[in-house]
């Protein structure tokens, strides 16, 4: 009995000695030593979408449809409190004015991307900070290629010029692709949630 208190006693000894060996100030033993568990390892999440339906007010660059506008706050609407912290769109006025009413609602400056270039700016979408939310609006083939240059699962499509897009008179398909952090170390899956949104 009196042994196996003597044990114990060394043994806690040990412990706090060790774990204050360079003094009361310094790191318990168990945080000395950075690990992953101690990074930001929040994922971030991508909301890519098609632009809403267009308008024919402009062969080169319509607006919106008096359906897409209602459908532009629809998106408004399910997205005001997701706490979004990025929003991109092309240059083009289908794309501005379908997320205008979110960037109203969240006052988040939306972002211009370069649709010629996806996999720079998927690359770019992977380095956002651990916990980001990004909405992307885009087109019928800029937003299934970012689905997959990001990793994710795109669907059903279909084929155009050799191109998967998505079908013409579809627009209330959306994406929700979860990245891992830029913090995590350990190799981790992108997972798609297809949705649908407004009328």
């Amino acid at each position: 009995m009196n042994i196996r208190m003597t044990l114990s006693s060394l043994a806690l000894t040990i412990l706090a000695t060790l774990a204050f060996q360079d003094g009361p100030d310094a790191a318990p033993l168990d945080r000395a030593v950075a690990t992953e568990s101690e990074a930001d390892l929040r994922p971030i999440t991508v909301i890519a979408l098609r632009h809403a339906e267009k308008g024919k007010d402009d062969p080169r660059d319509p607006g919106l449809a008096e359906a897409g506008t209602a459908r532009a706050q629809e998106l408004r609407a399910m997205l005001a409190h997701a706490g979004v912290t990025h929003i991109f769109a092309t240059n083009y006025r289908r794309t501005q004015d379908t997320i205008a009413p979110l960037v109203a609602a969240t006052g988040v400056e939306v972002v211009a991307y370069n649709p010629q270039d996806i996999t720079g700016f998927a690359a770019s979408m992977a380095r956002l900070a651990p916990g980001s939310v990004a909405v992307v609006a885009g087109h019928s083939n800029t937003t299934p290629d970012l689905v997959k240059a990001l990793g994710g699962q795109a669907g059903d499509l279909t084929s155009m010029r050799g191109m998967q897009v998505i079908p013409e008179e579809e627009y209330n398909r959306l994406y929700v692709l979860t990245l891992p952090s830029p913090e995590h170390k350990i190799p981790a899956p992108v997972t798609t949630l297809q949705l649908r949104y407004g009328e």
